[in-house]
């Protein structure tokens, strides 16, 4: 008898699970909320969103739009890269590239996520 209703609750349990992530995922094309001025924005919930936001505050900071940031610039319009500028620049070229600023933010993620879970990560 149990072994007739282990596909039927596997299935069930299947259902729920696809249901659940349908329901927690954001209508496509739609932001995440911004957050409050003095509040610390939360991290997008999928790196498409991560790097639209990361492209989007680029675009922003890049005053001359040669692709590059210099310090100065990353200081004006995204302070958290300046704070780290030393450590995105590790050829020390005295500018960051968005690619550069992505790949930095994406290891920091993942070694923050194995740091928290290091069975799953």
């Amino acid at each position: 008898m149990t072994v007739r209703k282990l596909p039927a609750v596997g299935f069930a349990v299947l259902m729920a699970f696809t249901s659940l992530g349908a329901i927690a995922q954001p209508a496509q094309g739609s932001s995440p909320p911004a957050a409050a001025p003095g509040e610390v924005p939360k991290a997008p919930p999928t790196t498409a969103q991560a790097k639209a936001l990361i492209a989007e505050r680029f675009k922003a900071a890049d005053a001359n739009h040669d692709g590059k940031l210099s310090r100065d610039e990353a200081q004006a319009g995204m302070p958290q890269v300046y704070e780290n500028f030393d450590k995105i620049d590790a050829r020390k070229k005295g500018y960051v590239t968005e690619r550069q600023i992505g790949s930095y933010w994406m290891k920091k993620t993942k070694d923050q996520m194995q740091k928290e879970d290091p069975i799953w990560n």
